[in-house]
């Protein structure tokens, strides 16, 4: 499937469908992204969905030598129906994205931002109605601590809860529930589970509100499901 053929059919699932059906796959926590949630349009509110290819950016401390130096401005090179990535060093208090890159973004046709870190100008954000994950909010500027080192590559996830990676062209998921990373590789075979699995689902919630117990109604439409998985 192509990238926009992959996108086009997570668009109807939820983070959870994408989680169910990677941990079938074995897939560690699903592809959960701890800790990242929506502050932009609105905070944890309404029908915000971003579904794209990552684009990730990665801070640095300014003190960190050995890193690379990027050269131009990450937000001048986003693609089209990307979601952008960004990735702070853990423990700083200071902002790394702002209204401005929100702009820039938004004109860029990216579908939205999720950052591993603080965001600032939240309501500028949410004035562009673009969508804005993240783990936190502040007021500072990252000028005095961070500059950005590299575009479009591997970042982890700042988080004492586990351990995860971002790689770029990753599909990012990002909804009320959460963010949920599903790497490129796996991306075909969890499309595959996840109609089967909804609909189950579906039926489940149908047959315990007309009264029948979960176990009865989970074991007979969740046996279907394995029966699609083993064809």
């Amino acid at each position: 499937m192509s990238r926009d053929a992959i996108v086009k059919a997570l668009r109807p699932f939820t983070s959870c469908d994408v989680s169910d059906a990677l941990l079938k796959l074995n897939h560690p926590h699903g592809g959960f992204l701890s800790n990242l949630t929506m502050w932009s349009p609105k905070r944890q509110e309404g029908s915000t969905k971003v579904v794209g290819p990552a684009y990730t950016v990665k801070y640095v401390r300014k003190n960190h030598g050995t890193d690379p130096t990027l050269k131009g401005h990450y937000i001048d090179s986003i693609p089209a129906g990307s979601v952008v990535f960004i990735s702070s060093p853990p423990k700083i208090v200071n902002a790394v994205y702002g209204g401005l890159m929100s702009n820039r973004a938004k004109y860029s046709s990216a579908v939205g931002t999720i950052v591993d870190g603080r965001v600032r100008d939240l309501q500028e954000h949410r004035d562009l109605d673009y969508p804005v994950f993240a783990r936190d909010v502040g007021t500072a500027s990252p000028q005095e601590l961070l500059r950005v080192s590299e575009i479009n590559v591997p970042v982890r996830l700042q988080s004492e809860d586990q351990e995860a990676t971002i790689f770029p062209g990753d599909y990012l998921i990002g909804d009320l529930n959460g963010v949920v990373c599903l790497p490129k590789g796996l991306a075909e075979r969890a499309i595959a589970l996840m109609a089967s699995q909804v609909e189950a689902d579906e039926k489940i919630a149908k047959d315990v509100q007309n009264g029948r117990t979960f176990q009865e109604a989970s074991k007979q439409h969740r046996a279907k499901v394995k029966e699609v998985e083993d064809l």
